[in-house]
Order: structure tokens, then C-alpha cells, then sequence
């Protein structure tokens, strides 16, 4: 059995600085940038060996989600349960979706309540990521 914390992290906005920041140099901010669109970032985050899977996509609907249930599929091995801890987000719970679920049996999917995103340690880990890697580029 494998025990997997999956959401996604949408909006992120992909910007080009006319300053980049370097390592050893004083952080400084620009007026100036290019925007080259946003991205959703899927990820799955397994607590017990701190592994991720993940992928990114353009948009954030049920299509993409069941895409990312059969990357978590092909790499998880065949011979374990998939136990996947979620919001409730709409795109979790289609109609795509549970028929997707009803013919792969190995999967289990638990919702956390509404209002306790807390609870799914991949928001921790995403804050991690924000801090580390897009607030302050080091």
C-alpha cells in the first residue's frame, strides 16, 4: 500500500525579470517584466519516503486530474493499493473521474472536509516550495 497526498497548485505565473536575481546579490525588484502565461502544477507527495510525482498543465479541470491519476498509476507499482488523500475540489469528484476510479479498483481516494486543506500535507509542501523556490529565488 502506498499513501499519497495529491492536489494541485494553480495560478502560477511564469514572469521574465529584466534584473534576475543571483546568488550573494541584494534582492532587488524591477517595474518591468514579461508574463509568459500560468500553469497548475499536480503534484502527488507520498509522506512515508518523501517522493513526489507530479506534472504540470495549462488548465485546471477534470481531464488533467484523470491524466494525472494514470501517471500516479504507471508509476506506482501494480502490486499496491493507492490510497489518495484529497480536497474537494469539484474536478476530484466527476463523473469522469469515479468512472475512471471504478475500473481501477486499486485506487482508494479519501476527501479531507471541506475548510481543512490543512490536513492534505502536500499544502505543507507546497508552502515549502513557495518559500524555497518562488518567493525569494533561492
Amino acid at each position: 500500500m502506498v499513501a499519497l497526498c495529491a492536489d494541485e497548485k494553480s495560478q502560477i505565473q511564469s514572469l521574465d525579470r529584466s534584473l534576475p536575481m543571483m546568488p550573494g546579490m541584494p534582492e532587488r525588484r524591477t517595474h518591468d517584466y514579461l508574463r509568459h502565461g500560468i500553469t497548475s502544477l499536480v503534484t502527488a507527495f507520498d509522506i512515508a519516503d518523501r517522493t513526489v510525482v507530479g506534472e504540470l498543465h495549462r488548465r485546471h479541470r477534470a481531464i488533467e486530474f484523470r491524466r494525472f491519476l494514470t501517471l500516479i498509476d504507471k508509476t506506482v507499482p501494480a502490486d499496491l493499493y493507492v490510497h489518495l488523500v484529497c480536497d474537494n475540489y469539484s474536478t476530484h469528484n466527476t463523473a469522469e473521474i469515479r468512472t475512471w476510479l471504478g475500473r481501477h479498483p486499486r485506487f482508494h481516494v479519501h476527501f479531507t472536509p471541506t475548510g481543512s486543506s490543512w490536513l492534505n500535507q502536500v499544502e505543507r509542501w507546497f508552502g515549502l516550495l513557495t518559500d524555497k523556490r518562488c518567493r525569494d529565488h533561492r
